[in-house]
């Protein structure tokens, strides 16, 4: 219909007009219900962000690039509200590793345990946290090769002889003096686990340094270097102490200062050392965890693949006690002779006037607790207090020059040497070294006794056990 002349200028007002009225009619209608919260489309609040799943040890090898998604597939955070950004703080030296979005990557230039905590951050600034561990191994590390069958370490498939087992009854240096805890006793497999920490370079901050590295089989698990090189070629602070027959010390202390509680203490102390090994037992783990023949040796040692320090600390103190030698000359002489004329002289001198039974016993050729040999009138080392000092056993004594805590003596001509005419009188000097007023004595010996007694010495070196097969490295090459 088309609008009269008198229409035409109102109807652009009356257009106006009609939305107003439209929303009063729809302010009078009731409004439709809220949607409840639980209703399906509405999206829930996103929760805080939280580590869901633990990063596991990551292996890497010094040089070779290392790409890690820290996320594990998405697993590792769940929650937040996105976008969602990552970034690594790095707990130890960096190491050559950076974090790339969600990788960390990098090629470690040497080696060590990189440790990085790694955080994530919602659009909303909320926060979690893992931490990531990163073993950087040298180049060239090898697998041990162990016998299908177990060696024989526990005493139950071993046969010691009477005279050291327990000949004369209770006699010191005899295995009535055995320090062996009932929690810890020789077993094939534990000690097969030791085997095989104790000659494992892994066991250093740098790959380089093992416990055979200072405690050579060939030399009766001593160092024929005065001071041994431990890691970046630092110098222990005493001479390498020899380990046959460490079982047989009733008191159960060790070092030379005697400051190790226990065997097992003792054996964790060198690994932390600064000069030695250098590790810390909490990147140790971790690094043992990821070395895939690990697993397997624990869980036949144990009972379980689970890795702990106290478990390292149990195989390691196996392995050391499993050291005892059998097989010596003066060993096969005991029930059926067979010393030559000077050998026999020098037995009776070790045994008689030159004293040297009163202190190691005769069976193992042990001492039973720390003195001071008067090396020194006024010792600069006071060892275990007042000058005194733990001696290891001398058997296997002729292959591990030199001798003393400070190895100060090259030769076993040196060490007759001194007993015979250098001991000097201290305050703590041992009584048993000193006459009439507390003087030295002083032996008297001709060259000819000496020799002999150098020769009796020489009786005490097993060779079966320089190189038994239970304790030789079962890496290749070492």
């Amino acid at each position: 219909m088309e609008l009269g002349p008198l229409w035409r200028p109102l109807w652009r007002p009356l257009l106006l007009l009609l939305p107003l009225l439209a929303s009063c009619q729809d302010a009078g209608a009731p409004s439709a219900p809220p949607r409840p919260a639980d209703d399906p489309a509405v999206p829930p609040a996103a929760t805080a962000p939280v580590r869901q799943r633990a990063n596991v040890p990551v292996a890497a090898t010094v040089g070779m690039t290392v790409s890690h998604d820290v996320t594990q597939g998405g697993t590792t955070f769940s929650g937040g509200t996105a976008p969602v950004t990552y970034t690594a703080r790095f707990l130890t030296d960096a190491n050559g590793l950076s974090l790339v979005e969600t990788r960390l990557v990098g090629a470690p230039p040497q080696p060590g345990t990189i440790r990085a905590a790694i955080e994530v951050r919602d659009a909303q600034g909320r926060t979690a946290t893992d931490t990531v561990v990163v073993v950087a191994f040298a180049a060239g590390l090898t697998a041990p090769g162990l016998p299908t069958t177990a060696l024989a370490y526990a005493d139950a498939r071993l046969t010691l002889p009477a005279h050291i087992r327990q000949l004369p009854p209770n006699a010191p240096g005899t295995l009535v003096g055995d320090n062996t805890p009932a929690n810890n006793p020789i077993t094939d497999a534990g000690a097969t686990l030791g085997r095989v920490l104790f000659h494992d370079r892994r066991l250093s901050v740098n790959d380089q340094v093992a416990c055979a590295s200072c405690h050579l089989p060939a030399f009766g698990f001593s160092d024929t270097a005065q001071f041994s090189r431990g890691i970046f070629g630092r110098r222990t602070a005493r001479h390498s102490m020899a380990l046959a027959n460490a079982r047989i010390y009733p008191n159960g202390r060790f070092f030379w200062d005697e400051r190790a509680p226990s065997l097992e203490a003792q054996v964790l102390l060198p690994i932390q050392d600064d000069n030695e090994m250098g590790m810390r037992l909490d990147d140790l783990i971790p690094k043992l965890r990821v070395t895939p023949f690990y697993g397997p040796l624990f869980e036949a040692a144990f009972g379980s693949s689970e890795i702990t320090s106290d478990r390292i600390a149990r195989a390691l103190a196996q392995f050391v006690r499993a050291l005892v030698p059998t097989n010596s000359r003066f060993d096969r002489a005991v029930p059926a002779g067979g010393l030559t004329a000077q050998e026999q002289l020098g037995q009776q001198l070790f045994s008689g006037r030159a004293g040297c039974g009163r202190c190691h016993g005769q069976a193992t050729h042990v001492m039973v607790a720390p003195a001071n040999n008067g090396l020194d009138a006024q010792p600069a080392d006071s060892g275990a207090g007042r000058g005194r000092f733990k001696s290891p056993s001398l058997r296997n004594v002729a292959v591990r020059p030199p001798y003393m805590h400070d190895g100060r003596f090259r030769t076993l001509e040196e060490v007759v040497a001194f007993y015979d005419s250098g001991v000097r009188a201290g305050p703590n000097t041992d009584q048993r070294l000193l006459g009439p007023g507390r003087q030295p004595v002083r032996l008297g010996l001709t060259a000819a006794e000496r020799e002999a007694l150098i020769a009796f010495l020489h009786t005490l070196t097993d060779e079966t056990f320089l190189a038994d097969p239970r304790f030789v490295s079962p890496f290749p090459g070492r």
